[in-house]
């Protein structure tokens, strides 16, 4: 059974999505290329990596902590190597007027947080320039 007009509303929907995700990875990218340049860079380390429940995946969250220059503890959330565990050390580089919302892992010796981002950046609007051709073929026609 087919709904009529479904196809379209789930490409628009598909094109939206993949378009907000690469908005939000290009201005992370623009913060941490930011940051990396004329951020406070501390010691910090790894506090706790998370898996995915039951097993499904092999996913991992990895949390990072640090004290910034006037004492107080940060913990963010950033992608990082299978190397990386528990108590590993890390160079934090952040801005001081939003340390959570800049703290980023700076030489933790996998992907660069400038290439993780443009990656991510680059995926998602490939993938939202991708639905948005399928669209326009959806309404348009094929000939």
């Amino acid at each position: 059974m087919e709904v009529p007009g479904a196809g379209p509303v789930v490409l628009v929907a598909l094109v939206a999505l993949f378009g907000a995700l690469s908005w939000r990875h290009a201005r992370r990218l623009v913060t941490v290329a930011r940051v990396l340049r004329r951020g406070v860079r501390t010691g910090g380390e790894c506090v706790r990596v998370e898996t995915e429940p039951y097993g499904r995946s092999d996913a991992r969250r990895h949390f990072f902590a640090f004290h910034t220059a006037d004492g107080a503890r940060v913990e963010f959330e950033e992608p990082a190597g299978r190397a990386t565990t528990k108590g590993t050390p890390v160079t934090v580089t952040y801005d001081p007027r939003d340390p959570a919302g800049t703290a980023t892992v700076a030489g933790r010796g996998s992907w660069s947080p400038i290439l993780q981002s443009l990656a991510l950046a680059a995926g998602c609007g490939m993938a939202a320039l991708g639905f948005a051709a399928l669209l326009h073929h959806e309404i348009v026609g094929g000939s």
